[in-house]
Formats: structure tokens, sequence, C-alpha cells
């Protein structure tokens, strides 16, 4: 089992970026696969982002595609999210998820663990 604590939200103007962090805690990882997922008010939670166990893959929903970059640190336990040119649309509570069967995924059933959201508010 995997607990999952995310930080680095706040409040930015259109244009500015943010980096989230999402600090793991255990030994093993290194195990899962990890993704962003985020959610507005009244709509559905939707992907963002995944990554492969040793970072080195990624995949990424078309809404961010080219403004956001997710990279893990195995050493510190850590998924981060940065979230470049952002745009009000972009408002939302933002998690991190741990899973072990696949990164390359937009499905939020895929994943077996979240943290508790963190959020993320863009003004224009």
């Amino acid at each position: 089992q995997v607990q999952l604590v995310e930080s680095g939200g706040g409040l930015v103007q259109a244009g500015g970026s943010l980096r989230l962090s999402c600090a793991a805690s255990g030994r093993t990882f290194s195990r899962y696969v990890m993704g962003w997922f985020r959610q507005a008010p009244g709509k559905e939670r939707d992907f963002v982002a995944g990554i492969s166990w040793t970072g080195d893959s990624a995949y990424y929903a078309d809404s961010v595609k080219g403004r956001f970059t997710i990279s893990r640190d195995n050493a510190k336990n850590t998924v981060y999210l940065q979230m470049n040119s952002l745009k009000p649309e972009d408002t939302a509570v933002y998690y991190c998820a741990a899973g072990t069967r696949t990164w390359r995924t937009s499905s939020a059933d895929e994943y077996d663990y979240w943290g508790q959201g963190t959020q993320v508010t863009v003004s224009s």
C-alpha cells in the first residue's frame, strides 16, 4: 500500500506556471506507475498525465500536451507535474494516483491509490 500527499497548488494568473509535487510513502515507489488527474467543479475527474515506473515514458491528455510535463524521482519517492502556460480552464483540484498495471492509460480505474488533491486556480 502507498499513501500519497500532493502539494504545490495555488492561485496563478493565466500564462503562469506551477509545479505540483506528490510525495509517496513506503519503500516500493518504483513499483508503481503514477498519474495525475484533475476535477473541476461539477465535472468528472479527468486524466492529465501518466508516467512509467522508471520515468522514461509519459502519456498526456491532448488538452495539456506541450504545456505540462510529468516527471518522477524514485530516490525521493516523488512525482511532479510542471504546468506552464496555464489557462483558466486548467482550474481544478489536481490528484495524483498510483497503480501497478499500466501507465499508458487515461482510465482512473487503472489506478489503485489516490492523494487528497491540491487546488489549482488560474485567473484570467
